[in-house]
């Protein structure tokens, strides 16, 4: 195989493991469209499937550890929040996988470098890479890595709730209205960077930014819910927001 070795050096230091063989990583790396043009090549869909539970497991263990008060279904959906395509895909941006793609030359001039479905299944085959290289702790501490701090803003709110939802409940009970979501992006398309508003009752009550859509929008949420939230109901019987005493 024909590579170039500083994006493979780009994303391992990105990951935080010095791999002891780098083989486990770059055949991790491998599409199925690149080995339908080089017959010796293996697809990194064998180690997609290992990652897929090495990821369950080091969720698992770590919310039912870090959250011993939530009850069995919060923590599968405190779980799912997290283990899923968008999440892994949006990993793999974080940690620029796709330029250490091999692809099939079709594959490629299609975009497949940014390709949320093709990012998503290469993140979980480079996590079975580390766990393949060095073992169930090195790849527990990526997981842990990669994904402890959305962890703890999904599980932030009552029950696990993240705050979209959280912000989503209290807008309904306090002004009967939903909240509304203002999204642009920034950037070329490999390295964008997500700028959202929350808007309730046309007027905004939060900002937030992050690298993908999801995270923006979770950061405008929390924003707004701590702007609002914590306030007493009183503080806000005159506001325009919801305010239809004249009506």
């Amino acid at each position: 195989m024909t590579r170039d070795s500083a994006p493979i050096a780009a994303l391992e230091t990105a990951l935080g493991h010095e791999f002891g063989d780098r083989r486990h990583l770059e055949r991790a790396l491998v599409h199925r469209s690149y080995c339908a043009e080089h017959a010796e090549a293996e697809s990194n869909e064998r180690m997609e499937f290992l990652g897929d539970a090495v990821l369950g497991l080091a969720v698992t263990d770590h919310v039912y550890a870090a959250f011993p008060t939530l009850p069995e279904g919060e923590l599968a959906k405190l779980r799912a929040s997290v283990v899923n395509a968008d999440v892994l895909a949006e990993l793999a941006v974080e940690v620029e996988l796709g330029p250490a793609l091999l692809l099939g030359k079709g594959e490629d001039a299609s975009g497949g470098r940014t390709k949320a479905s093709i990012l998503a299944d290469a993140m979980e085959a480079v996590i079975a890479a580390v766990y393949l290289d060095a073992g169930w702790t090195a790849a527990d501490d990526l997981v842990r890595r990669l994904l402890g701090e959305r962890i703890r803003e999904n599980a932030s709110g009552p029950g696990g709730h993240d705050y979209k939802t959280r912000l989503q409940e209290l807008a309904a009970q306090r002004f009967d209205q939903l909240p509304r979501y203002q999204v642009r992006a920034e950037g070329p398309d490999h390295s964008k960077q997500f700028f959202a508003s929350v808007l309730i009752g046309g007027e905004i009550q939060g900002e937030g930014e992050g690298r993908s859509k999801k995270q923006a929008e979770q950061a405008a949420a929390r924003s707004a819910w701590e702007r609002i939230g914590p306030v007493s109901d009183d503080a806000f019987a005159g506001s325009s927001i919801g305010g239809n005493d004249d009506a």
